[in-house]
């Protein structure tokens, strides 16, 4: 029985190794590659808006 405990403990403490390191890629800073992209994405959608308020907004609106 002894060895089944210590085969668990050990199997346990792998897991818990696994998980934890899963957990903290979770929480990571983005790298200037996708603070870059998130920028571009924002960017593109403000311009979007302000171009539909525009369209929107003139009298003869194209379709």
């Amino acid at each position: 029985m002894r060895t089944n405990d210590n085969r668990t403990a050990r199997a346990k403490r792998e897991a818990d190794k696994l998980f934890k390191q899963v957990d903290t890629t979770k929480t990571k800073q983005p790298n200037d590659y996708e603070m870059a992209q998130q920028s571009f994405q924002d960017n593109r959608e403000r311009l979007k808006a302000e171009r539909l308020a525009r369209e929107a907004k003139s009298p003869g609106r194209r379709k």
